[in-house]
């Protein structure tokens, strides 16, 4: 059974920094593609960061130059380093898994920026 436990989300004020940490069971990182989501209050969930299994890593356009995507396969568990927090980085992050097809999510992690 795959389980995602996110984890490292909380209130930050506008330039600040948290570490999103996404801690699997049930399933090997390093050999899947995995990432994060996020969704803010009434909007449409959005794509912020892939890490491959060849650790390439892709970035949203939102995100791109303040986030970093890493993975430790020691801990199987994935990052996301966010720096330069803005106000509207606030939502739910949601950290995934694909293997054969399915895509499975954890329960997400609150980050707030404060303004």
């Amino acid at each position: 059974q795959v389980q995602l436990v996110e984890s490292g989300g909380g209130l930050v004020q506008p330039g600040g920094s948290l570490r999103l940490s996404c801690a699997a069971s049930g399933i090997m990182f390093q050999l899947r593609t995995t990432g994060w989501y996020r969704q803010a209050p009434g909007k449409q969930r959005e794509w912020v960061a892939t890490i491959s299994s060849g650790d390439s890593t892709t970035y949203g356009d939102s995100t791109k130059g303040r986030f970093t995507i890493s993975r430790d396969n020691a801990k199987n568990t994935v990052y996301l380093q966010m720096n330069s927090l803005k106000p509207e980085d606030t939502a739910v992050y949601y950290c995934y898994v694909f293997r054969d097809g399915t895509r499975y999510w954890g329960q997400g992690t609150q980050v707030t920026g404060s303004s």
